[in-house]
């Protein structure tokens, strides 16, 4: 059964990964990648003496198969850690940094919250569930279990550091599933992360928030190069699909340097982005596009700021600060990014990375992005006492960034389960499924290649 053609559209880290273990398992694949080089999102440049990632700045290692592909690659010798440093994350409050408190002594003695806003937040294993089950934001789930303040300085801005979203919208369901899980298998937050920690015990899986933060020596980008090239020919760049077709098999219809062609297979993975995804399936099922086309996708600003570190009046000890949405800032936050990651600057330089725009500034566009970047340097300058101009300006600019997990995302879950259950051979993954960050993706990686194995074997 294993001479059964299997495509994959898109050589991001979840493609990449998904054919990394079924290419281990002697499986036929091949991927079609639209652009030149692999990584999708995870772009890593070189200029001067700074080390640039425009994607992700680095992965949590919450499963051992993250490691396991590093290893089979041959990455193992320049995978690294985050620094102690980079452990101190801070919130901007008023106009100064506040540490976010990492144990109960320092949540006691934290400014970053009132007296009263604690006493609240040792009421929440008394708090009952929901009666909305699913159909509840995140805001609304935080501020029911652990009060307003929570939410406004603690959940807000670490929404919009992870998903650039907004926490009235995103559904805690599916943005949050553990979350959301704490309070249905176990009663509470509190009560679940206490139990829950022996069950990811059991999994062999670490929690978020105590999984070791990695990168590589190169940046983030070595990671898919270093498996594309394991991949070999498999990798087909520059291949822009234009449509997917049903006759005995499915036909994938891609164009090379204008030459087009037609790949016939027993099996189609899509790890493309949903709105690029419902270009190409149009002609397989129509209620298939609206659901593709309804997943949002906010744009986002990334701006990589270089500085002779002299300038800078901050101490640099901590991984960086997210801003909540009360402060009234045009940007979501900040990296220090040469804090987390010794080489991504050299001794005398400190490196940062800015991200502005998302579902706070949905209208954010190429027109205004000077005007913005001018603003923005500025008002991170004051909060950093930088006494002078940066270095180095680098950005990029995400048109659609993060998918989001809004409510009623779980309603394209189900479509998407049950099309696939219609449509034998086809399989849709990537990040507007079962999580956004590296981690998830490598997770699923590994799902989508047992679920393919299983529909193979029968």
């Amino acid at each position: 059964m294993k001479n059964k053609k299997i495509t994959i559209l898109g050589a991001g880290i979840t493609g990449l990964a998904t054919a990394h273990w079924l290419n281990k398992d002697d499986y036929d694949v091949t991927i079609l990648e639209s652009k030149g080089s692999p990584g999708g999102s995870m772009i890593t440049e070189k200029v001067n003496d700074f080390l640039i990632d425009f994607g992700p700045n680095s992965g949590l290692e919450t499963t051992p198969k993250i490691r396991e592909i590093v290893n089979d690659v041959g990455l193992s010798n320049e995978m690294i850690y985050a620094n102690e440093e980079g452990n101190t994350r801070y919130i901007l409050k008023n106009n100064s940094l506040i540490a976010l408190p990492t144990s109960p002594g320092k949540f006691l003695k934290t400014n970053l919250f009132s007296i009263k806003a604690k006493l609240r937040l040792m009421k929440e294993p008394f708090v009952g569930k929901s009666n909305d089950g699913y159909y509840q934001s995140i805001a609304e789930f935080v501020e029911r279990r652990l009060g307003k303040e929570f939410l406004d300085y603690a959940i807000d801005p670490f929404v919009s550091g992870v998903f650039a979203g907004d926490p009235t919208k995103l559904s805690v369901q599916s943005a949050f599933p553990k979350l959301y899980r704490l309070e249905e298998k176990y009663g509470g937050l509190i009560k679940g992360m206490i139990r829950g920690a022996k069950e990811r015990k059991q999994r062999n899986e670490e929690s978020k928030q105590s999984a070791k933060m990695f990168s590589f020596i190169n940046g983030m980008q070595s990671f898919p190069r270093a498996i594309a090239k394991s991949l070999g020919d498999k990798v087909i760049y520059n291949a822009a699909i234009t449509k997917i077709q049903k006759e005995d098999k499915w036909l994938v219809n891609y164009s090379v340097n204008g030459e087009e062609k037609v790949l016939k297979s027993d099996i189609v993975f899509s790890s493309i982005p949903s709105y690029k995804l419902s270009k190409i399936f149009s002609g397989v099922d129509n209620s298939l596009l609206k659901h593709l086309e309804d997943i949002y996708y906010p744009p986002v600003l990334v701006l990589y700021l270089g500085y002779e570190k002299d300038i800078i009046g901050k101490k640099l000890d901590g991984f960086g600060f997210l801003i909540p949405s009360k402060e009234r800032k045009k940007y979501l936050g900040a990296i220090w990014t040469s804090t987390i990651f010794k080489n991504r600057a050299t001794e005398d330089k400190a490196s940062f990375t800015i991200f502005v725009g998302g579902a706070r500034n949905p209208n954010l566009s190429e027109d205004i992005l000077d005007e913005t970047i001018d603003e923005v340097i500025k008002e991170f300058q004051s909060i950093m006492n930088i006494k002078g101009s940066p270095i180095l300006i680098q950005k990029k600019f995400w048109k659609k960034a993060i998918p989001q997990y809004n409510l009623g995302h779980i309603e394209h879950e189900k479509y998407f389960d049950n099309f696939e259950t219609e449509n034998p051979g086809i399989f849709l993954g990537g990040n507007y499924r079962g999580g956004i960050s590296v981690g998830d993706c490598i997770k699923n990686s590994y799902l989508n290649y047992e679920k393919i194995k299983n529909y193979i074997n029968g």
